[in-house]
């Protein structure tokens, strides 16, 4: 065999420790197995999460080899050829790291709860891959407004109330507990709400919402009111504005300088 195949023939392969004759992996391609066996490395490397990745991972990849198993002419004897690979092999007792059958096309894989629980507990705090910018293979793209609304109406009220993470907690418990914004990023938000940025801008509550709103805030105090807020900002501070009705009021009444200058 000269290591090629054409498009419709191709080989069974398998993976394994040098050092073993246990295979840890099956599957086929219609190339070289070598070629096959760096793409492995190369996911193995971008971080996949599969059982057979990960055991890649943890190898001295110097002493993981790809053996020829079969070479088969036709792809749908191809795809049968793996499927009776793997469950040759594991009628022998390798331990596999599959995930599925084998075959072509898709294999209808569903994990049971063991399998579930186990990719958990090797996920828990592992450090994520992070593809920045255009290393992203989603850089420029945009999802569909079909997308979009999916799944909006997939998160609709499942972070609200008692299903937030963050309900019911207050002061330390708050994971945003004692953190302060920069001056920038307060900056950057302020930015990007103003004027026709804002999701509200030019938008009039309805007669109906004013109602609810003032029924909910009926009989609460409000030390917050528009008079409080004049005291605090604007006479206290000394400052006077055109455009506030309790200035204008406040610039209408006689100082007690002027009144006690008339008694005198």
């Amino acid at each position: 065999m000269n290591g090629t195949t054409t498009a419709t023939d191709g080989l069974v392969y398998g993976i394994r420790l040098r050092r073993e004759v246990e295979y840890r992996y099956v599957g086929i391609t219609t190339k070289t197995v070598s070629r096959r066996f760096h793409q492995h490395l190369r996911v193995a490397a971008e971080g996949r999460k599969t059982p057979f990745y990960d055991w890649l991972r943890k190898q001295d990849l110097s002493q993981v080899i790809a053996d020829e198993l079969d070479w088969i002419e036709g792809l749908l004897e191809l795809g049968q050829a793996e499927i009776d690979w793997i469950s040759y092999l594991r009628r022998e007792g390798d331990r596999l790291l599959n995930l599925s059958e084998g075959g072509l096309g898709p294999t209808g894989v569903v994990w049971t709860e063991v399998q579930r629980e186990a990719a958990r507990i090797r996920n828990t705090g592992r450090k994520g891959l992070s593809r920045p910018g255009a290393e992203n293979p989603f850089y420029g793209g945009k999802h569909s407004l079909e997308q979009r609304r999916k799944w909006a109406g997939d998160r609709k009220g499942t972070n609200s109330g008692p299903h937030n993470p963050n309900f019911g907690k207050f002061g330390p418990d708050h994971p945003g507990y004692g953190h302060v914004m920069s001056e920038e990023s307060r900056k950057v938000l302020s930015e990007a709400r103003r004027g026709a940025k804002n999701p509200n801008y030019g938008k009039v509550p309805s007669a109906e919402t004013r109602a609810k709103q003032s029924a909910a805030q009926k009989g609460q105090p409000k030390p917050s009111s528009q008079r409080s807020a004049h005291t605090r900002h604007h006479t206290n501070k000394g400052v006077e504005k055109a455009d506030c009705r309790f200035c204008v009021e406040d610039s209408a009444k006689p100082s007690l300088s002027s009144e006690s200058e008339s008694e005198s």
